[in-house]
């Protein structure tokens, strides 16, 4: 997401201005048996130490996990009345100034990618250093005989080392110990770390929730109706994903994509260009993502629909051959900080160019 300040200041890995971060969220939509799920567990005999949430990306795995884990920190004794008597996993705000900050709390550790002092920017793995400071975590006393609770966020972004280091915890996990494990792809976890955990899926906003969230965080009232309606069916269910479209010129910039992408295979070059400087200037760190993620759902869309309607192999062959040059692209940009702006106009190119040859005839 953004780079520091100048005043070195290191941004939340998933901060947005304005928005609270999951940590901070005080309401969950849409995941009501999710979040029933947990609680019921955590009151049983039999609560599992290792939980994997699965789901897309920014739909409430985080802002779920989180709330768990102050839900535990307020009742360490799960057999209590007053645990007993909840009816979902929410605190009093009396109780959230108790546990304080939830980033800093000593029973709760939150693993993610780190940050890189000399790029000034997170590193795209989450590495084998930062698993590893589960060791002196687990290896104090719980505050106030508490859990202990680590949330990865995300297993996705796990490099080989630091998913082996995390196989080793989950094998012999310690006393009053609960991982929770978010992964936007659970099936590319590794098989051992799935058999070790328990899985718990989580399903994308439908438009009612979707719309209740947005209204939550204050954006249907800054923005058009029409704009918060196009947000909403680009977002795919995710709260995140509809609000970075929102306040970034997301969907503007999703329209102005659509409109090249419709004058395929022909190529406006100027507004290509002008496109592209957008999406990848420095700074534009939330609408490159949102070129990103369009791009990828177009290619996979186009895919789609080629196969149901039946269409040529050398169709669905072509969209396959771009997808993997642009997931390709993307990959490299991302680990060498090479130039964005290429990525976007060899994406474009190799749409058009795939679409000039599915319309020649054989």
């Amino acid at each position: 997401m953004a780079k520091a300040p100048k005043s070195d200041i290191i941004p939340d890995l998933d901060a947005m201005p304005g928005m609270p971060l999951p940590q901070e969220q005080q309401r969950l939509f849409g995941h009501g048996y999710a979040e029933r799920t947990l609680l019921e567990a955590y009151r049983s005999r039999r609560m599992h130490h290792a939980w994997i949430i699965g789901g897309p990306k920014g739909i409430g795995k985080a802002t779920l996990a989180f709330r768990f884990a102050k839900f535990a920190q307020t009742y360490p004794d799960r057999f209590s009345p007053e645990c007993g008597s909840a009816n979902d996993l929410s605190i009093q705000p009396s109780q959230e100034d108790t546990i304080g900050n939830i980033q800093a709390h000593t029973n709760i550790l939150h693993l993610k990618r780190p940050w890189d002092k000399n790029a000034k920017r997170y590193k795209t793995e989450l590495t084998v250093d930062e698993v590893r400071r589960t060791v002196p975590f687990f290896g104090t006393t719980s505050g106030g005989q508490g859990w202990r609770i680590c949330i990865v966020d995300s297993a996705d972004e796990m490099n080989k080392n630091a998913a082996n280091a995390l196989l080793k915890v989950l094998e012999e996990p310690p006393d009053r110990s609960i991982f929770l494990i978010l992964s936007h792809a659970p099936g590319r976890i590794l098989p051992t770390i799935r058999s070790r955990c328990r899985r718990l899926d989580v399903k994308p906003l439908t438009m009612e929730d979707l719309s209740a969230a947005l209204q939550n965080l204050g954006l249907t009232k800054t923005h058009t109706s029409e704009d918060v309606e196009h947000a909403q069916i680009l977002s795919g269910g995710s709260v995140r994903r509809a609000a970075l479209l929102l306040e970034n010129g997301g969907v503007d910039t999703a329209r102005a994509f659509d409109a090249l992408v419709g004058s395929l295979p022909n190529l406006d070059v100027r507004k290509l260009h002008v496109f592209a400087e957008k999406v990848s200037t420095r700074g534009a760190d939330d609408l490159y993502d949102i070129f990103k993620d369009l791009l990828r759902d177009r290619i996979a869309s186009n895919l789609r629909k080629d196969a149901d309607a039946g269409r040529r192999a050398r169709n669905l062959v072509s969209w396959a051959d771009v997808w993997e040059k642009a997931n390709k692209s993307i990959t490299l940009a991302d680990a060498l900080n090479l130039d964005r702006k290429q990525v976007v106009l060899n994406a474009f190119r190799s749409m058009a160019d795939s679409m000039a040859m599915m319309s020649t005839k054989d």
